[in-house]
Protein backbone atom coordinates (compact mmCIF):
# COMPACT_ATOMS: atom_id res chain seq x y z
CA UNK A 1 0.00 0.00 0.00
CA UNK A 2 1.09 3.59 -0.43
CA UNK A 3 0.33 6.65 1.64
CA UNK A 4 0.40 10.30 0.69
CA UNK A 5 0.38 12.39 3.84
CA UNK A 6 0.30 16.10 4.40
CA UNK A 7 -0.38 18.63 7.11
CA UNK A 8 -2.39 21.77 6.63
CA UNK A 9 -1.23 25.06 8.08
CA UNK A 10 -3.49 26.96 10.43
CA UNK A 11 -4.27 30.51 9.35
CA UNK A 12 -1.69 32.99 10.60
CA UNK A 13 -3.56 35.88 12.12
CA UNK A 14 -1.88 39.16 12.96
CA UNK A 15 -3.67 40.99 15.76
CA UNK A 16 -2.44 43.94 17.75
CA UNK A 17 -4.76 43.14 20.62
CA UNK A 18 -5.44 39.38 20.54
CA UNK A 19 -7.63 37.86 23.23
CA UNK A 20 -5.74 36.61 26.26
CA UNK A 21 -5.44 32.87 26.73
CA UNK A 22 -7.86 31.55 29.36
CA UNK A 23 -6.12 31.11 32.68
CA UNK A 24 -5.88 27.57 33.95
CA UNK A 25 -6.23 26.48 37.54
CA UNK A 26 -3.33 26.18 39.95
CA UNK A 27 -1.83 22.71 40.07
CA UNK A 28 -0.69 20.93 43.22
CA UNK A 29 1.72 18.03 43.45
CA UNK A 30 2.91 15.99 46.39
CA UNK A 31 1.57 15.27 49.84
CA UNK A 32 2.10 17.38 52.93
CA UNK A 33 -1.18 16.57 54.64
CA UNK A 34 -1.56 16.74 58.38
CA UNK A 35 -4.34 15.82 60.79
CA UNK A 36 -5.73 18.25 63.36
CA UNK A 37 -8.63 16.16 64.66
CA UNK A 38 -11.09 17.61 62.18
CA UNK A 39 -9.85 15.93 59.04
CA UNK A 40 -6.87 16.68 56.77
CA UNK A 41 -5.48 20.22 56.68
CA UNK A 42 -3.18 21.25 53.82
CA UNK A 43 -1.53 24.59 53.16
CA UNK A 44 -2.29 26.24 49.83
CA UNK A 45 -1.06 29.06 47.62
CA UNK A 46 -3.22 31.22 45.36
CA UNK A 47 -3.47 34.75 43.97
CA UNK A 48 -4.65 37.27 46.51
CA UNK A 49 -8.33 37.99 45.95
CA UNK A 50 -7.83 41.71 46.41
CA UNK A 51 -5.16 42.45 43.81
CA UNK A 52 -4.21 42.16 40.18
CA UNK A 53 -5.63 43.62 37.00
CA UNK A 54 -8.50 41.13 36.87
CA UNK A 55 -9.69 40.42 40.42
CA UNK A 56 -12.72 38.18 40.82
CA UNK A 57 -15.28 38.05 43.60
CA UNK A 58 -14.67 34.35 44.14
CA UNK A 59 -10.91 34.59 43.81
CA UNK A 60 -8.55 34.21 40.89
CA UNK A 61 -7.35 30.78 39.78
CA UNK A 62 -4.16 32.30 38.36
CA UNK A 63 -2.31 35.55 37.81
CA UNK A 64 -2.79 37.58 34.65
CA UNK A 65 -0.58 40.58 33.85
CA UNK A 66 0.18 42.67 30.82
CA UNK A 67 2.57 45.52 30.26
CA UNK A 68 5.08 47.15 27.97
CA UNK A 69 8.77 46.22 27.89
CA UNK A 70 10.44 47.84 30.89
CA UNK A 71 7.25 47.84 33.00
CA UNK A 72 7.33 46.79 36.66
CA UNK A 73 4.11 44.93 37.53
CA UNK A 74 2.97 44.17 41.08
CA UNK A 75 0.68 41.59 42.64
CA UNK A 76 0.29 39.50 45.79
CA UNK A 77 0.38 35.78 46.56
CA UNK A 78 -1.68 34.36 49.43
CA UNK A 79 -0.30 31.40 51.37
CA UNK A 80 -2.89 29.83 53.66
CA UNK A 81 -2.10 27.46 56.53
CA UNK A 82 -5.28 25.92 58.01
CA UNK A 83 -3.35 23.44 60.16
CA UNK A 84 -2.43 23.54 63.85
CA UNK A 85 1.32 23.96 63.29
CA UNK A 86 3.43 26.72 61.68
CA UNK A 87 4.39 26.08 58.08
CA UNK A 88 7.49 27.37 56.28
CA UNK A 89 7.04 27.79 52.52
CA UNK A 90 9.77 28.63 50.01
CA UNK A 91 8.89 30.57 46.84
CA UNK A 92 10.53 30.72 43.42
CA UNK A 93 9.68 31.84 39.92
CA UNK A 94 9.54 29.31 37.07
CA UNK A 95 8.91 29.18 33.35
CA UNK A 96 5.88 27.18 32.22
CA UNK A 97 6.61 24.24 29.92
CA UNK A 98 4.84 21.76 27.70
CA UNK A 99 4.70 18.13 28.79
CA UNK A 100 5.15 15.32 26.28
CA UNK A 101 1.39 15.24 25.72
CA UNK A 102 1.25 18.98 25.06
CA UNK A 103 -0.35 19.95 28.36
CA UNK A 104 1.01 23.03 30.12
CA UNK A 105 2.86 22.39 33.38
CA UNK A 106 3.38 25.04 36.05
CA UNK A 107 5.42 22.85 38.40
CA UNK A 108 8.58 22.25 36.38
CA UNK A 109 11.68 20.65 37.86
CA UNK A 110 14.12 22.96 39.56
CA UNK A 111 16.32 24.83 37.15
CA UNK A 112 17.32 28.32 36.14
CA UNK A 113 14.37 30.13 34.53
CA UNK A 114 15.10 32.18 31.44
CA UNK A 115 11.78 33.90 30.82
CA UNK A 116 8.92 34.97 33.10
CA UNK A 117 10.23 32.95 36.03
CA UNK A 118 13.46 34.97 35.99
CA UNK A 119 11.53 38.25 36.04
CA UNK A 120 9.66 37.54 39.31
CA UNK A 121 11.00 38.93 42.59
CA UNK A 122 9.44 38.32 46.02
CA UNK A 123 9.39 40.54 49.09
CA UNK A 124 10.34 37.30 50.93
CA UNK A 125 11.47 34.07 49.30
CA UNK A 126 10.79 32.11 52.49
CA UNK A 127 7.60 32.66 54.45
CA UNK A 128 6.61 31.23 57.83
CA UNK A 129 2.85 31.05 58.13
CA UNK A 130 1.43 30.65 61.68
CA UNK A 131 -1.36 28.11 62.34
CA UNK A 132 -4.77 28.94 60.87
CA UNK A 133 -3.37 32.07 59.24
CA UNK A 134 -2.97 33.49 55.75
CA UNK A 135 0.21 35.30 54.72
CA UNK A 136 0.16 37.90 51.94
CA UNK A 137 3.42 37.97 49.97
CA UNK A 138 3.92 40.88 47.54
CA UNK A 139 5.98 40.30 44.41
CA UNK A 140 7.02 42.22 41.33
CA UNK A 141 7.31 41.13 37.72
CA UNK A 142 9.85 43.26 35.86
CA UNK A 143 9.47 43.01 32.09
CA UNK A 144 12.88 43.41 30.39
CA UNK A 145 13.23 46.28 27.96
CA UNK A 146 14.09 43.79 25.20
CA UNK A 147 11.25 41.36 25.94
CA UNK A 148 9.54 39.97 22.85
CA UNK A 149 5.84 40.88 22.43
CA UNK A 150 3.28 38.17 23.02
CA UNK A 151 2.56 35.53 25.65
CA UNK A 152 5.08 34.53 28.31
CA UNK A 153 3.48 31.91 30.59
CA UNK A 154 5.24 31.29 33.87
CA UNK A 155 4.52 30.23 37.42
CA UNK A 156 5.12 30.87 41.08
CA UNK A 157 6.21 27.61 42.69
CA UNK A 158 5.75 27.20 46.45
CA UNK A 159 7.33 24.30 48.35
CA UNK A 160 7.10 23.19 51.96
CA UNK A 161 6.52 20.08 54.06
CA UNK A 162 6.94 17.71 51.13
CA UNK A 163 4.34 19.54 49.05
CA UNK A 164 4.81 21.62 45.89
CA UNK A 165 2.17 23.96 44.48
CA UNK A 166 2.41 25.85 41.19
CA UNK A 167 0.34 28.98 40.58
CA UNK A 168 0.11 29.97 36.94
CA UNK A 169 1.26 33.42 35.78
CA UNK A 170 0.01 34.50 32.34
CA UNK A 171 2.05 37.47 31.15
CA UNK A 172 1.40 39.26 27.89
CA UNK A 173 3.98 41.78 26.68
CA UNK A 174 2.43 44.59 24.66
CA UNK A 175 3.16 44.72 20.96
CA UNK A 176 2.16 42.96 17.72
CA UNK A 177 0.96 39.39 18.25
CA UNK A 178 0.99 36.60 15.68
CA UNK A 179 -0.94 33.34 16.05
CA UNK A 180 0.55 30.73 13.70
CA UNK A 181 0.46 26.93 13.79
CA UNK A 182 1.90 24.28 11.47
CA UNK A 183 1.39 20.52 11.16
CA UNK A 184 4.63 18.74 10.31
CA UNK A 185 6.20 15.27 10.04
CA UNK A 186 2.93 13.45 9.34
CA UNK A 187 3.43 9.68 9.17
CA UNK A 188 1.14 6.63 9.05
CA UNK A 189 2.23 3.47 10.88
CA UNK A 190 -0.09 0.63 9.87
CA UNK A 191 1.58 -1.82 12.27
CA UNK A 192 0.93 0.45 15.27
CA UNK A 193 -2.38 1.70 13.88
CA UNK A 194 -1.49 5.38 14.33
CA UNK A 195 -1.05 8.61 12.44
CA UNK A 196 1.81 10.50 14.07
CA UNK A 197 2.46 14.20 13.58
CA UNK A 198 4.07 17.29 15.09
CA UNK A 199 2.33 20.53 15.99
CA UNK A 200 4.60 23.58 15.98
CA UNK A 201 3.71 26.99 17.38
CA UNK A 202 5.34 29.44 14.95
CA UNK A 203 3.81 32.54 16.55
CA UNK A 204 4.07 34.37 19.86
CA UNK A 205 0.75 33.48 21.50
CA UNK A 206 -0.28 30.37 23.44
CA UNK A 207 -2.47 28.15 21.25
CA UNK A 208 -5.16 25.55 21.99
CA UNK A 209 -5.44 23.79 18.61
CA UNK A 210 -8.27 21.91 16.98
CA UNK A 211 -7.49 18.96 14.70
CA UNK A 212 -9.44 17.36 11.84
CA UNK A 213 -8.36 14.11 10.13
CA UNK A 214 -9.39 12.96 6.66
CA UNK A 215 -8.24 10.00 4.55
CA UNK A 216 -9.30 9.03 1.03
CA UNK A 217 -8.57 5.69 -0.64
CA UNK A 218 -9.04 4.51 -4.19
CA UNK A 219 -12.69 3.61 -3.54
CA UNK A 220 -13.59 6.66 -1.45
CA UNK A 221 -13.37 8.10 2.07
CA UNK A 222 -11.75 5.85 4.67
CA UNK A 223 -11.55 8.24 7.61
CA UNK A 224 -13.32 11.50 8.34
CA UNK A 225 -12.96 12.98 11.85
CA UNK A 226 -14.31 16.49 12.31
CA UNK A 227 -12.26 19.14 14.06
CA UNK A 228 -12.04 18.71 17.81
CA UNK A 229 -10.15 20.63 20.47
CA UNK A 230 -6.96 18.90 21.59
CA UNK A 231 -5.88 18.78 25.27
CA UNK A 232 -2.90 20.94 24.33
CA UNK A 233 -1.75 24.44 25.30
CA UNK A 234 1.16 24.96 22.95
CA UNK A 235 3.67 27.60 24.07
CA UNK A 236 5.23 30.01 21.56
CA UNK A 237 8.10 28.42 19.68
CA UNK A 238 7.40 24.93 21.02
CA UNK A 239 6.89 21.63 19.19
CA UNK A 240 4.87 18.66 20.44
CA UNK A 241 4.69 15.16 18.91
CA UNK A 242 1.24 13.53 18.98
CA UNK A 243 -0.56 10.58 17.42
CA UNK A 244 -4.07 9.77 16.21
CA UNK A 245 -5.34 6.18 16.50
CA UNK A 246 -6.27 4.43 13.26
CA UNK A 247 -6.52 0.74 14.14
CA UNK A 248 -8.38 -0.24 10.97
CA UNK A 249 -6.04 1.39 8.44
CA UNK A 250 -6.25 -0.55 5.16
CA UNK A 251 -3.52 -3.07 4.36
CA UNK A 252 -3.86 -2.74 0.58
CA UNK A 253 -4.77 0.68 -0.80
CA UNK A 254 -3.37 3.96 -2.01
CA UNK A 255 -4.39 6.46 0.62
CA UNK A 256 -4.23 10.25 0.87
CA UNK A 257 -4.19 11.37 4.53
CA UNK A 258 -4.72 14.99 5.52
CA UNK A 259 -4.47 16.56 8.97
CA UNK A 260 -5.79 20.09 9.41
CA UNK A 261 -5.11 22.15 12.54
Amino acid sequence: MTFSVRGAVCAAVLALMAAAVGAGPAHADGGGREEDGRGPATWSAAPSSGGGTRPAKDGRPSFYAEGTPGAVLQDTLSVTNPGPKPRTVTLRGADARNTGSGALSVTPAKGTPKDTGAWISFAKRQVEVPPRTRAEVPFTLTVPTNAMPGDHPGAIVASGGGRTVGVRVDLRVDGPTLSALTVERVDVDTDAGTISYDLVNRGNTVLTPKLAVHADGVLGTLLDRPARTLPVELLPGRRVSLAEPWPDAPALDSVDVELTA
